[in-house]
């Protein structure tokens, strides 16, 4: 089991020196993506599952030769299911999610979880989903099962699990269990439901929530930066809704010492479908942006006056709004690119805007986008290239692929 004292929970910036993060080794799931499902669960291609592990099991080789300590959700949800015997309610609530009506195959399904005895193994089997032809069941077939008759998922699988930074994100020594966007991704937060309620390394401290899995509105962690101890981005996109900035900023005003949220207004775009994939912080002064969002950008700053939320949009360039909310002189943008529409159009697409730092100045990044890596590194920042052949077709990078839970404040 994962050490008692090795997981207190601190993120008060996006360039920390990373010290812990929640990784999810693409798996099995990866394997029930048929072009049937595809556009429903999200995805382009059909990622190839051993490609995609090698290259999974490289980043986080990267990860842990910098000192970085590499827990894995799979590990941390069967230990936490195990800690307080609550495996049977999470199959129920596992179940409740699975999109199955109660009847002969909901029943068949339980009892083929029920059966598995090793935890880890239960919740492989749960990420994975399940096909008809493992369930059989007596009964005669229903006005569903014929229409769906050429269709061979009875449960469909998690795919986007290995992107662990979108269910939850910490926030100073908190988190934000996400609503997700999609119908499909809305059963990944279940796992960390269980890991910050039960598992004995998080449960007895009390780790805090600033938004709940259960909330009407959307918010996804790709959204979510932390850009210093007191200052927040958040992405109003295609997977977070103005709304939940606004019910997760006054949580956060009421229980934290951050005072300003800064919510940038990217649009709703499969493209653009965080924040994260056209902006992130790479060093003190210094963010990649991609060029295409630049014109439209709207950023709106959230504060909180007499325990109200009180909104006021921004009309400085992004540059200076950075700049006096970071208090800081000088704020560099790298664009993602370098202002060539159609490298900047590729690599953006290929996650070259999305980085993943693990030190101030220092990053973690895919290699093919060669144009934006080298404006990178002319502006001195230090690149650890990984290869994201097969993990990029889930239009994911380094950062969506990461959920850093531990970085030394500075």
């Amino acid at each position: 089991m994962t050490d008692k004292t090795s997981m207190p929970i601190q993120v008060y910036s996006e360039i920390g020196r990373l010290k812990r993060v929640i990784l999810h080794r693409p798996s099995i799931e990866l394997e029930n993506l048929i072009p049937a499902n595809l556009e429903a669960l999200l995805f382009d291609d059909i990622p190839y599952l051993e490609a995609a592990q090698k290259e999974h099991d490289a980043f986080a080789q990267v990860l842990k030769e910098n000192g970085v300590e590499v827990l894995y959700l799979e590990k941390l949800a069967a230990e936490a299911i195990d800690n307080e015997n609550v495996r049977e309610e999470f199959i129920e609530e596992w179940l409740s999610e699975s999109g199955l009506e109660p009847g002969a195959h909901y029943h068949a399904v339980k009892e083929k979880l029920t059966a598995i005895e090793d935890s880890y193994e239960l919740i492989l089997k749960t990420m994975t989903g399940f096909r008809k032809d493992e369930v059989k069941v007596e009964e005669g077939t229903t006005l569903i099962d014929t229409l769906d008759r050429d269709y061979p998922l009875l449960i469909n699988p998690m795919p986007s699990l290995y992107f662990t930074r979108d269910p939850f994100a910490t926030i100073g020594q908190g988190i934000s269990l996400n609503h997700m966007y999609s119908e499909t991704r809305k059963r990944e937060t279940i796992y960390g439901k269980y890991i910050f309620q039960y598992h004995p390394v998080v449960k007895d401290n009390s780790v805090p929530l600033y938004y709940f899995r259960d909330e009407s509105t959307y918010i996804e962690g790709g959204d979510i930066l932390v850009l210093s101890e007191d200052v927040l981005a958040i992405g109003i996109s295609q997977r977070t809704d103005a709304r939940s900035i606004e019910k997760l900023a006054k949580n956060v005003f009421e229980d934290t010492d951050y005072s300003q949220v800064l919510a940038f207004l990217i649009g709703s775009n499969r493209k653009f479908m965080h924040l994260d994939t056209v902006f992130t912080m790479v060093d003190y002064d210094k963010f990649t942006i991609h060029p295409e969002i630049e014109d439209q950008l709207k950023v709106y700053t959230i504060t909180s006056q007499d325990g109200e939320v009180k909104i006021e949009e921004e009309t400085d360039p992004l540059e200076g709004i950075l700049e006096a909310a970071l208090n800081i002189e000088k704020v560099t943008l790298i664009r993602c690119g370098d202002d060539d529409p159609v490298a900047a159009a590729r690599e953006q697409w290929n996650d070259g805007a999305n980085t993943l730092a693990i030190a101030p100045g220092e990053l973690i990044v895919y290699d093919r986008n060669p144009v934006t890596n080298a404006l990178l590194e002319e502006a001195g920042i230090k690149l650890h290239k990984i290869q994201g052949s097969e993990l990029v077709r889930g239009r994911g990078g380094p950062r969506c692929m990461s959920m850093p839970i531990y970085r030394e404040r500075f």
